[in-house]
């Protein structure tokens, strides 16, 4: 089963990763300042993802495709890494929309 993992970083930031159910990295998130935000853009996650007209598919300055996953506000939740094809960005997004609603949460700041 896919996974949400929250950390923290050492300036006290939380942030949240999806994990695959094979333990790649399909989404990142922006860094929080409290963990309730944090926990609270994992369900944003869970409710944004189903929707196609959330996904903004972009390029990076090297050229390569990559996605975020945006809020209802148009804000950014989360970014995916970059990919070397458009069809692999597309099977990344696939792959959020399949495994956010049902993933498990780790939390590994407790």
């Amino acid at each position: 089963m896919a996974t949400f993992v929250i950390s923290q970083s050492s300036d006290g930031q939380f942030r949240f990763t999806l994990k695959a159910t094979n333990g790649e990295t399909i989404l990142n998130s922006e860094t929080y300042t409290a963990k309730a935000n944090c926990l609270g853009g994992v369900e944003s996650v869970r409710d944004n993802s189903q929707l196609d007209e959330r996904y903004e598919k972009k390029n990076a300055a090297d050229g390569k495709p990559y996605f975020v996953l945006l809020a209802a506000n148009r804000q950014p939740i989360g970014t995916s890494e970059t990919y070397d094809s458009t069809s692999n960005r597309d099977a990344g997004i696939a792959s959020v929309k399949k495994n956010a609603p049902d993933a498990d949460t780790d939390d590994q700041t407790a």
